[in-house]
């Protein structure tokens, strides 16, 4: 059985977003409600999202804009920090995602006992953030480094604020991805955060990709959830569960739950 049945046996995964608020330093950080303010809104999300029946967490720095390409040790401890307050709270697995970095997010999964990370391990972009190489080898390195051959990796081969370089079709990227750079499950993005991934983009990788889960990564609604996870392997989910579905409020427990509700009644 791979890393990725035995994290989610049986199912196609919901993964719901924690998105946590700026970090120290950050230019939009909110220093009169401090650290005490990021984990205090963390732990609403985490409760209504974890009421809501999600299958899984995972907790990301979407709010640290400008994003960076490598981030300061500061952002990572600051997570660990937060994350860290949290896990005796979390009932589900949790995975991080420090944007954009891959060795700071395996770090932090390391140090936070996360069970799976997701970032962009692979490719070469032109970003919002400037050339984007990230180094899958040397990530996957560190997390052998720390011992955590056990951490299920998130591979996401569409990154978002950027074009890909390499000019081969997405789905013979994924393969290529795939077998050059062992992910557990590769991820199919939209263009930017809360945008949903085309669904033909969708098919084509896990047409590609018939023994590799293949997840939907940003987008994914209540109305399209279905028609998703009838060609994906599961989803990431963070727009649609906040107030008035839009990414940077708080989580909504009655859209959570709204959205759940319909993947309940289509897994019967």
């Amino acid at each position: 059985m791979t890393k990725f049945a035995q994290l989610f046996p049986g199912i196609k995964p919901v993964i719901a977003m924690v998105h946590l608020n700026p970090m120290p330093g950050t230019p939009l950080y909110d220093a009169d409600a401090g650290i005490e303010g990021i984990y205090n809104g963390a732990l609403k999300d985490l409760e209504a999202l974890q009421a809501a029946g999600v299958d899984a967490v995972m907790f990301g720095n979407e709010n640290d804009r400008p994003y960076e390409l490598k981030v300061d040790i500061a952002t990572t401890s600051a997570m660990a920090f937060v994350i860290g307050r949290l896990v005796e709270k979390i009932e589900k697995p949790f995975g991080v995602n420090v944007l954009w970095d891959p060795d700071s997010t395996v770090t932090l999964a390391a140090a936070t006992g996360a069970s799976f990370v997701r970032e962009i391990f692979t490719g070469t972009y032109a970003s919002d953030m400037g050339p984007w190489t990230p180094n899958a080898g040397r990530a996957m390195r560190r997390a052998r480094q720390l011992d955590r051959r056990d951490l299920v990796i998130l591979n996401n081969v569409s990154a978002e604020f950027a074009a890909s370089i390499d000019n081969r079709p997405l789905a013979d990227r994924a393969r290529s991805a795939v077998f050059s750079s062992i992910p557990d499950a590769v991820l199919v993005s939209g263009a930017i955060t809360g945008e949903s991934a085309k669904m033909v983009d969708l098919q084509s990788v896990k047409n590609a990709l018939p023994d590799t889960p293949v997840l939907a990564n940003t987008g994914v609604k209540h109305a399209t959830v279905i028609d998703v996870l009838k060609v994906a392997d599961g989803c990431v989910v963070g727009s649609s569960l906040k107030v008035d579905g839009h990414t940077w409020n708080a989580v909504d427990p009655q859209r959570a739950q709204a959205f759940m509700d319909v993947v309940r009644k289509e897994r019967g």
